[in-house]
């Protein structure tokens, strides 16, 4: 797909999680935000998902493990068909497919696994890139964590177990916004140096803009390429991106806009 095509989708995606907080009036926009270019990268142009066959054996396999941005995830997947729009203005509600974090038990094509509670995505995906070359099947598996989720100990056993076996079919993608909940990532618990980390892990690394949709595309072939090592890219990215009074505020981590601040966003997202 035309990186202006991949453009015009993420703005829509973003205007999707702006009008799905506001009808829940509660939710995550700022890591929904900044994740939104990758997730629409990998749906629209990078995985093998034919969301008429979502459960084909060949596909690829996407695992959110920063789960509490699902609004971005729901959004890519309401563009594909696997939601129905309308659906989407049920997040978070009693009873609701669309919760605050995706389930698998919910029957939503594109969601391979129940996610949020922070550190377990990157052993998932092992065991999905383990099982991928046991079965001798050429799936790809996609993990996209957050940076403050780095601070978990099961990250690094995972991390350390998919460079102990070569899991080159194994992509993660770390959502560097430099913000948690709490304030600055590195003034709760410094996370850095992560290319070093992962490096002495035995991965193959990649930094880039993670707005920046030629440099994610890159970085999506570049790792596709590497033989005999799993790879990261570490996407530095900007909390709320695409809402100018979001944007590096640690404050829209986890609340939603008024009506008056998200006619106002959806204004600045046109």
């Amino acid at each position: 797909m035309e990186i202006s095509a991949l453009e015009q989708y993420a703005k829509k995606i973003r205007r999707s999680i702006i009008n799905m907080l506001l009808d829940a009036e509660s939710g995550h926009p700022g890591g929904s935000l900044s994740a939104a270019d990758i997730v629409t990268a990998l749906y629209f142009n990078e995985m093998n998902f034919d969301p008429k066959n979502p459960k084909d054996p060949g596909r690829d396999f996407f695992i959110l493990s920063k789960g509490h941005a699902c609004p971005a995830l729901y959004a890519v997947l309401a563009e594909l068909g696997c939601v129905k729009s309308e659906e989407l203005c049920t997040l978070r509600r009693l009873g609701s497919r669309l919760q605050g974090h995706p389930g698998s038990d919910k029957d939503i094509a594109g969601i391979e696994v129940s996610t949020g509670s922070l550190g377990y995505g990157l052993s998932i995906g092992v065991g999905t890139a383990l099982a991928s070359r046991i079965e001798k099947r050429q799936n790809r598996t996609y993990v996209l964590m957050g940076d403050g989720e780095q601070q978990e100990g099961s990250v690094w056993e995972a991390a350390m177990a998919a460079g102990h076996y070569k899991l080159d079919n194994l992509c993660a993608i770390v959502d560097n916004n430099r913000l948690q909940i709490d304030g600055n990532t590195k003034d709760i618990m410094n996370v850095e140096p992560l290319i070093d980390k992962y490096k002495s892990f035995g991965w193959s690394t990649i930094e880039i803009n993670g707005h920046d949709f030629k440099e994610i595309l890159d970085a999506f072939k570049k790792a596709k390429e590497t033989r005999l090592k799993p790879s990261v890219i570490i996407a530095r990215t900007v909390k709320g991106k695409g809402v100018s009074f979001m944007e590096n505020i640690c404050d829209w981590h986890g609340k939603a806009p008024t009506k008056e601040l998200a006619q106002k966003a959806l204004k600045e997202l046109e």
